[in-house]
């Protein structure tokens, strides 16, 4: 396959263009706002000065969660429809990047940035809609009420927000929040009801959760959404 075939359309973004150039196409489903991603980088100064890189000595692959705004509105954008194993280069406008504050000594003001990026892994939870809801979805940012119901995968209760009868109020994004909750979260309507299944690396991890939740827990949430607010 010629190269030439895989470089995707210049996208036009407001402050400026994102060039987007697939080096090579991953397998699998496309990366989307939500997933939870795992990669390796190395950012680039138009001089071609490394100003920071994943693959130093000691160093591990970077995990972020996509549209969440954790990350330069150049990487939210360009690496956007990514599949494991893909490798791209962003060339980012300072619009999209750091704009005209400087980061230390390593990118000035104003600086255009220039990125290899190679998608390692996507996680994303597994959820069931048990009952539909109705208008807009959910998407970051969105102020909403929420209710829950939080099990170990052997049914055992941990958490309930019904016991309080009081929805638990989450800005998408900005509230702390394990990854999978806030993953589960995207696209959900008013009213409706999803059994959410998260496992340890979306959730707790190796630390659990004091005595409620054991390390390494797979952990079910049933969600119903009450307003966005």
């Amino acid at each position: 396959m010629q190269l030439a075939s895989l470089v995707l359309p210049m996208l036009l973004l407001q402050g400026g263009k994102l060039e987007i150039t697939d080096v090579k196409k991953g397998t699998g489903p496309a990366a989307q706002p939500g997933d939870f991603l795992t990669m390796d980088y190395t950012g680039t100064l138009t001089n071609g000065k490394v100003f920071d890189t994943s693959k130093k000595p000691g160093r591990a692959p970077f995990k972020f969660m996509i549209g969440s705004g954790q990350v330069i509105k150049g990487w939210d954008e360009g690496i956007l429809g990514m599949k494991v194993g893909g490798k791209r280069t962003l060339s980012i406008p300072p619009a999209l990047g750091y704009g005209d504050r400087a980061m230390g000594d390593a990118i000035p003001a104003n600086s255009k940035l220039l990125f290899t990026v190679e998608l390692k892994s996507i996680e994303r939870v597994n959820y069931v809609t048990t009952k539909p809801g109705k208008g807009p979805a959910v998407k970051f940012g969105d102020s909403i009420s929420v209710h829950y119901l939080g099990k170990l995968k052997d049914g055992k209760k941990f958490d309930s927000s019904y016991d309080r009868n009081q929805p638990f109020d989450v800005q998408v994004g900005r509230t702390g929040l394990i990854p999978g909750f806030t993953q589960a979260l995207i696209g959900m309507k008013v009213g409706e009801k999803r059994t959410v299944t998260i496992p340890p690396t979306l959730g707790y991890g190796e630390r659990g959760a004091g005595a409620a939740i054991p390390p390494n827990a797979t952990i079910v949430f049933d969600l119903e959404l009450v307003k966005i607010n």
